[in-house]
């Protein structure tokens, strides 16, 4: 799966700027990322919405474990990887029927956080128990808000490409083509909303995230870390 965001949707984070700047690498323009994935994965669907954002996915090459889907409803975008464990009794939780999947949960869960502000991003996402990643926007109010689990099961990574876009993806090597340093793993158990305006862990949504600049001969030219002592943020 992939997502493409200008920077008037999301600015491209100082570190991973800082990073393609520290080893130059070869870039190319959001276009041809796009086109890239598309090239790659003849059954893609991509959705473009606006001047401002696409997004992409593919069942192609797909692992029974880790399914991607899509999903959108009254104009607010879903892309997700993974399976949760306690969708059932989210399903419940939410009133939705139980024939739902796991992106129309999320769908649910960001629109409660939305129409109930404020309310903490990290009650939301700490009550999915499972593997996953996925990609949320919402045209109506331009947020865009992100998310992986906390044991890093289904990674995520996010870059910067040669036009200033920022892009995640299920794939590395994807977005190194595009991104060159300016690439990291987004942190896992861990979301970024535009609404809140930073990166947090959503079990411990005080802790301090920093990025550690990566070795040259790595792919990455950052990793993400959380500080400070462990505090299981409340998810009942």
């Amino acid at each position: 799966m992939l997502g493409v965001f200008s920077s008037s949707i999301l600015s491209a984070p100082d570190e991973l700027v800082a990073a393609g700047c520290r080893t130059p690498s070869p870039k190319t323009k959001a276009a041809e990322l796009i086109n890239r994935f598309v090239r790659n994965n003849p059954s893609a669907v991509t959705v473009q919405i606006g001047d401002d954002v696409q997004l992409a996915f593919t069942h192609d090459r797909e692992s029974i474990l880790q399914p991607r889907s899509f999903a959108v409803k009254d104009e607010i975008f879903c892309l997700f990887k993974g399976v949760l464990v306690n969708l059932g009794s989210l399903l419940q939780q939410y009133g939705l029927a139980k024939s739902a999947n796991e992106v129309l949960l999320v769908l649910e869960a960001y629109k409660t956080l939305r129409d109930r502000a404020p309310y903490p991003p990290s009650h939301v996402v700490g009550h999915l128990d499972g593997n996953f990643a996925f990609i949320v926007y919402d045209k109506a109010t331009s947020t865009l808000f992100v998310a992986t689990d906390q044991y890093g099961k289904v990674p995520l990574y996010w870059g910067i490409t040669a036009d200033g876009y920022v892009a995640f993806a299920d794939d590395a090597e994807l977005l190194k083509g595009s991104c060159g340093k300016s690439l990291a793993s987004f942190p896992q158990g861990c979301f970024y909303s535009t609404a809140v305006g930073e990166l947090r862990c959503f079990e411990n949504p005080k802790n301090k995230i920093t990025a550690i600049p990566a070795a040259e001969e790595e792919i990455w030219g950052a990793t993400f870390k959380v500080e400070g002592p462990v505090m299981l943020a409340a998810t009942k």
